[in-house]
């Protein structure tokens, strides 16, 4: 149980800080050799479900290292990503946290549920809603940092004119 408080600890912080735009802090919370991954999704036929969810290597909403989103927030400060000019507000809520061992030792799988409400300009709204399964272990400082991070978006297609947030 006290593993569960942690990590749900560790999901509310996060949340919190990218409501808040603190992304440098948030970058702390992702292992160096993070993977931060949503596939593409399509709609198949029950007997296809298996080839539902994109595969490493295809299309992919994200396919992101710590490097590549530490480049994004720089682009972010620096006053040239239109897209957040002005920022997004943001509500990030997690839910149905479970945890478990990982097969490596000293890691952990944790699945949880998100909803992500974006309000931009005056009339512009977006929601997103969808899973992550996330593998977490144990940073030098003894607290828990994201290694991996599959996100899967319950639509296939994106509504939104663009998903400059962080799931």
């Amino acid at each position: 149980m006290l593993l569960h408080f942690e990590v749900q600890r560790l999901y509310h912080l996060e949340a919190q800080l990218l409501d808040q735009h603190r992304y440098a802090d948030w970058l702390e919370l992702l292992a160096d050799d993070l993977h931060y991954w949503a596939p593409v999704r399509t709609n198949r036929l029950r007997r296809q479900q298996s080839l539902a969810d994109g595969a490493p290597g295809e299309v992919a909403i994200f396919d992101e290292t710590k490097a590549s989103l530490a480049w994004r927030i720089r682009r972010f400060d620096s006053g040239m990503a239109w897209a957040e000019d002005p920022p997004s507000r943001t509500r990030h809520l997690i839910t149905n946290v479970m945890v478990r061992p990982d097969d490596e030792p000293g890691q952990y799988v944790a699945e949880s549920a998100f909803l992500c409400y974006r309000n931009r300009l005056e009339r512009e709204v977006d929601i997103y809603a969808g899973c992550r399964t996330d593998v977490l272990r144990r940073g030098t400082d003894g607290g828990l940092l994201i290694a991996r991070r599959t996100i899967l978006l319950d639509q296939n297609v994106l509504l939104a004119k663009n998903i400059s947030t962080f799931l």
